[in-house]
């Protein structure tokens, strides 16, 4: 056995195994991230739904109807949000019924947790 002589070393070898960590950090990242994002999305829906119904009861308090669309709430009670991103349904059942509000995200880039 010689002391002195060396072994070929393989660098390929000494970096897989950082390289595998790497990559499987960055997936749990990208799980994390994409799952905060699905939770998020779902609770702006429910916020914006949770928003029109308690404008459409103010203004049933207030004027003594519920009012007859969307629009009507918009102008008059500042109900605000991104067409783009939601489509929201307001039906009308009749002035001294709740209507039925639905809020429809229009991405339909739904990733799973």
């Amino acid at each position: 056995m010689n002391r002195f002589q060396t072994e070929k070393r393989r660098p390929f070898h000494r970096l897989l195994l950082p390289a595998l960590v790497f990559l499987c950090l960055m997936c749990f990242l990208f799980y994390g991230m994409s799952s905060v994002s699905f939770a998020t999305q779902k609770e702006e829906e429910r916020s914006l739904k949770q928003a029109v119904i308690k404008s459409a009861v103010h203004c049933y308090a207030v004027e003594g109807s519920y009012p007859e669309s969307l629009t009507y709430l918009e102008e008059h009670y500042g109900i605000t949000y991104d067409h783009d991103k939601y489509l929201v349904t307001y039906e009308v059942v009749g002035s001294n019924l709740m209507p039925d509000v639905d809020v429809i995200p229009l991405n339909n880039r739904e990733v799973a947790p």
